[in-house]
């Protein structure tokens, strides 16, 4: 799975992010047209003020049961494509990565 990397005591995921979506969802895993493999987020927040990023946040850190401060956007904040380090034990992080794919 190249949509995710390890790290000590965190892991860090590709993701392309879709603002001003009908809804806020982790799509799962998908394939981009140059073959970078990401996660596919959809927020309802605008991208402007750091609120769709904030929805992200939110949103990785409900998925994978963490508080919002384990959670930040690493690289990318201002385009579609961004890295977020999610912090937290490792076996809790993969278990939740494994069942995204």
């Amino acid at each position: 799975m190249r949509w995710y990397r390890r790290e000590p005591g965190a892991i860090v995921l590709s993701v392309r992010l879709t603002p001003k979506s009908d809804r806020d969802a982790v799509e799962g895993t998908g394939v981009l047209a140059d073959g970078r493999e990401v996660v596919r987020v959809r927020v309802r927040a605008v991208p402007e003020d750091g609120a769709a990023n904030a929805a992200l946040i939110a949103l990785v850190a409900k998925t994978f049961h963490r508080p919002k401060s384990a959670v930040d956007v690493v690289a990318g904040a201002t385009r579609r494509l961004k890295q977020v380090r999610i912090s937290g034990e490792l076996e809790d992080l993969v278990a939740v990565v494994e069942k995204l794919a």
